[in-house]
């Protein structure tokens, strides 16, 4: 008897022993699940929980239809897919307790389509789109409509259409970017050549481009002290050799235009030269008087420094005289030559060379050749000035050798 009960207390105390364990792991598993970060690691798990797919075939007939519903185009179904319910299954999704703080409504129990040989059939709801009466918002039978985009637009002026709508100009591409424009121009065509110049950069006008090198902005234009002529011809005679003055034009030394006259012929003109000279019959027929113009002309180089190319033709034309000392012409100034390594350089050679423009490649231009010849000037004007009076104050010593002295004059 003694065995035996030593025998039950030892396994009593043993039981008692393990009741104590259990109960201790119970309380640390309670107290470890209301820890707070343990809580919160189990509720992102629990809002992060993924949906399962489903597994029965009824189940994949429902959320395909569920989907078909969704996808449908807007215009096809009366109603918007926003209010659509999305079909949940019980098998593998978890209850959300609470959405934006409020008591979400627990779903009502699915009643599964009838089967027709295996197959499901499918519910005249849902081809139709018709929402569930008692599923969306609570209010039974609430249908939400929603308007086509088409419709949204033109009823809302405020709303401004989408970049993706509005068409942008397609870019130009152009593979020679280092062909001259000019050369584009005589071969594809002008609108050619003011696409190739708005792509470097340039201005798309050929006669801008050149005022802007000829020509100072925002200067004065009154006369200066230095000014530049320069002449267009007409032929007369049998054969039209013989010149007579057609136009001429002065610039100041800012190249602004301060005389621009055509001049009416004195002698029947046999070749106008139009396509160098530029000039035309109803140009000169009303031009002024050469008298007129040649007193003009004068009075206003009286006294001034006069600059050129070539300008001994334009003086003679006019049967007038100006000081050599007060002459500056560019056809014969020695650095002019050696740069371009010609004797006799045209002012066309010259402007392409030391201004990189091109002048005189059409109908010539009076103005713009005496622009062109006061815009070499004044490049070289320090150097130029600099070198005749070097000359004339050589001249002078030369001058001044040479005379005896005046005692040896009173003495003979």
């Amino acid at each position: 008897m003694t065995k035996t009960a030593g025998a039950e207390g030892r396994t009593s105390s043993v039981v008692k022993k393990k009741d104590l364990k259990q109960s201790r792991n119970r309380k640390k598993k309670e107290f470890w699940k209301k820890h707070p970060k343990i809580a919160a690691t189990e509720a992102a798990i629990k809002k992060v929980n993924p949906v399962l797919p489903p597994k029965d075939p009824q189940e994949f007939s429902s959320n395909w239809k569920a989907l078909q519903a969704l996808l449908k185009p807007e215009s096809n179904s009366p109603v918007s897919a926003e209010t659509k319910p999305t079909k949940k299954t019980d098998k593998g999704l978890k209850k959300e307790e609470k959405v934006n703080g409020k008591d979400k409504p627990e779903p009502k129990p699915k009643t599964s389509a009838p089967k027709t040989n295996g197959r499901v059939r499918e519910s005249p709801t849902a081809d139709k789109g018709v929402t569930d009466p008692e599923a969306g918002d609570g209010r039974k039978g609430a249908k939400k409509r929603k308007l086509p985009e088409h419709r949204k637009l033109s009823m809302d002026p405020k709303k401004k259409p989408s970049e993706e709508s509005v068409a942008t100009p397609p870019k130009i591409d152009i593979w020679f970017d280092d062909v001259d424009p000019d050369d584009i121009e005589a071969a594809l065509g002008a609108e050619a050549g003011q696409i190739a110049r708005r792509m470097q950069g340039l201005p798309e006008d050929k006669v801008d481009a050149v005022d802007r090198v000829l020509v100072k902005d925002r200067a004065f234009e009154g006369l200066t002290r230095t000014v530049a002529m320069d002449c267009e011809m007409v032929g007369v005679g049998t054969d039209g050799e013989e010149s007579i003055l057609a136009r001429v034009s002065i610039v100041n030394q800012f190249g602004k235009c301060v005389y621009d006259k055509f001049v009416k012929p004195t002698e029947r003109v046999t070749d106008y030269r139009t396509a160098v000279s530029g000039i035309r019959p109803q140009d000169i027929k009303n031009g002024e008087d050469f008298k007129v113009v040649q007193k003009e002309v004068a009075e206003i180089l009286n006294g001034r420094i006069l600059v050129g190319h070539a300008v001994h033709n334009d003086l003679k034309i006019f049967f007038l005289d100006h000081p050599k000392k007060a002459t500056r012409d560019t056809q014969k100034y020695k650095p002019f030559k050696q740069r371009v390594k010609c004797g006799r350089p045209s002012l066309k050679l010259l402007c392409e060379k030391i201004l990189n423009v091109k002048v005189q490649t059409g109908e010539h231009s009076s103005v713009q050749d005496a622009q062109a010849a006061m815009r070499l000037y004044t490049m070289e004007k320090k150097n130029w000035e600099a070198a005749i009076k070097a000359k004339f104050n050589h001249a002078k010593n030369e001058t001044r050798k040479d005379k005896p002295p005046p005692s040896a004059i009173s003495s003979s």
